[in-house]
């Protein structure tokens, strides 16, 4: 892998392949931003399956899921030449760094995670890979000597145990690991759902007519937003009153780069009928090219298969010298004697 150039920082992203893939939501807030970014910094961007493991997957599921997300990436507008798109799964020193991150945490620090207490919340039988699923994710970050990190608010909790992680080992062993910082740059859309658009767009939502996904097709993203919820002011203005109303402009200012001052004013006199439509035939326009490609990928895993494999051999150069240093640091003999 070419050296890192001392100007350009490392960001670090990843996503888990469960619900229906990426969707409307995650394209607009996130990747969306993360193909310009690419330009700016060193990324990186994995498919973090072993996480999506807290919870019972469908093997075959899981599978076909991990490679969707890959292609999805792809097809969306990363390049791998650039960018590494990689399984977790591929690059094993994710799994050992966060066993060794685990022996450096304490049950208290794990026991306060906000998404811990509010999943055991709802079962009884608490598997242990959500306790220390934030180890596994601090180990995700710091194995790449990650400058920054985009994240929403309900992950800001665990880069502040992960910073916390990194300092404790630097300070017991030395400039282990760089301390990486949540990215603050361009903040893409805030996409509601849209059967209840006072919370957000989510794939793991259960009602399928909420969420709009990369791979829906045109008949499916059509009848999503005719079923949109709005409301029965029947005047289409940019208010908190008509959050509806107010999402949709929202996702068409956000796809046609426009003020949503420009696109309330588009719609003076027109019906919600025109606003879904029109909505819909954005989305339409927006995923239909993204989605070929993904099912061209998809249609022959073999060139997808080498895209994978390169990705993991430069991914796991970076995180070997990472986990040598920190070998090396506690005392554990090298695996090359």
């Amino acid at each position: 892998m070419p050296a890192t150039s001392p100007k350009m920082k490392t960001l670090f992203s990843a996503v888990q392949p469960t619900g229906g893939g990426i969707m409307l939501g995650n394209y607009l807030g996130a990747v969306k931003n993360w193909v310009e970014l690419q330009n700016q910094y060193h990324c990186l961007f994995s498919v973090v399956d072993l996480h999506s493991i807290t919870a019972r997957q469908d093997p075959t599921q899981l599978r076909q899921l991990s490679y969707q997300m890959a292609a999805s990436y792809i097809a969306c507008g990363i390049d791998p030449q650039k960018s590494p798109i990689f399984m977790q799964s591929h690059i094993p020193q994710h799994a050992e760094l966060a066993w060794i991150l685990t022996c450096y945490s304490n049950m208290g620090e794990l026991n306060r995670m906000t998404q811990f207490k509010d999943k055991s919340s709802k079962n009884d039988s608490i598997p242990t890979g959500i306790f220390v699923y934030p180890a596994l994710m601090a180990a995700d970050i710091l194995l790449y000597q990650t400058h920054l990190v985009p994240v929403g608010n309900d992950q800001k909790q665990h880069i502040e145990l992960t910073r916390d992680l990194a300092m404790r080992m630097n300070k017991l062993y030395g400039p282990l690991f760089q301390i990486p910082d949540i990215h603050t740059g361009k903040v893409g859309a805030r996409i509601m759902s849209l059967q209840d658009p006072l919370k957000k767009m989510s794939k793991s939502d259960e009602d399928v007519s909420a969420t709009v996904f990369l791979t829906d097709n045109e008949d499916v993203i059509m009848k999503k937003l005719k079923r949109a919820v709005t409301d029965s002011v029947n005047e289409i203005k940019w208010n908190d009153e008509q959050a509806g109303i107010k999402n949709l402009l929202s996702i068409q200012a956000a796809i046609s780069g426009k003020s949503t001052e420009e696109v309330t004013a588009s719609y003076a006199g027109k019906q919600y009928g025109n606003l879904k439509m029109q909505t819909a035939e954005m989305i339409i326009a927006l995923f239909t090219p993204v989605r070929k490609e993904v099912e061209k990928l998809l249609g022959d895993k073999t060139e997808l298969d080498q895209i994978l494999k390169r990705s993991a051999e430069k991914a796991q150069e970076i995180a070997s010298n990472t986990l040598l240093k920190v070998h090396e640091a506690l005392g554990l003999i090298p695996r090359s004697i």
